[in-house]
């Protein structure tokens, strides 16, 4: 009884969270969440809409290119990392992406899930000259310059953050 509001009442039971000022109890979070503004001049949240369904011709190209996070190319880590989320955040994410960009929006959600991979220990070389390419790495042939692409990175390099170049847990794997 000595609390109340976004936080819930602290009382351990989930159901009676969504509590509004006046005591009665809702099921949206929308509902919720705009009863406690701190502000009456704040306007109130709305709720958001698929961009798909605002820009349905977009819908297709997005569903073909996040495919790739259900595909095989990320077969070893479905088991480790649940791929339907970040499909469809990616779905999502690339359908809203109207003003160009296309690949910016696309590859930035699949970067996504593959950080996630590399973060439950499953490297995925996912990038091609097709799909997301770093071009650097590939006009650079591998004789010719030391620095490279690679998806999983090398926490054992010499880095401003890792000067020594010694291996370290603290010293994170990025995609």
């Amino acid at each position: 009884g000595s609390i109340c509001g976004l936080c819930g009442n602290y009382d351990e039971n989930d159901n009676n969270d969504f509590t509004l000022r006046s005591q009665e109890l809702v099921n949206a979070p929308m509902d919720f969440g705009n009863d406690w503004k701190e502000s009456s001049s704040c306007p109130a949240a709305l709720e958001m809409t698929n961009p798909c369904y605002s820009n349905p011709y977009r819908q297709v190209w997005a569903q073909k290119q996040c495919g790739m996070i259900t595909s095989q190319v990320f077969a070893t880590c479905h088991s480790q990392v649940d791929p339907s989320e970040f499909y469809d955040a990616c779905v999502q994410d690339t359908c809203a992406c109207i003003s160009g960009g296309d690949s910016e929006c696309l590859c930035s959600s699949i970067a996504t899930y593959a950080q996630a991979c590399n973060d439950a220990g499953v490297c995925v070389a996912w990038r091609t000259p097709q799909i997301c390419p770093l071009f650097c790495d590939y006009y650079n042939s591998l004789g010719e310059c030391e620095w490279h692409y690679k998806p999983c990175g090398a926490p054992c390099m010499q880095t401003c953050r890792n000067p020594s170049g010694q291996c370290s847990s603290q010293i994170l794997v990025l995609e």
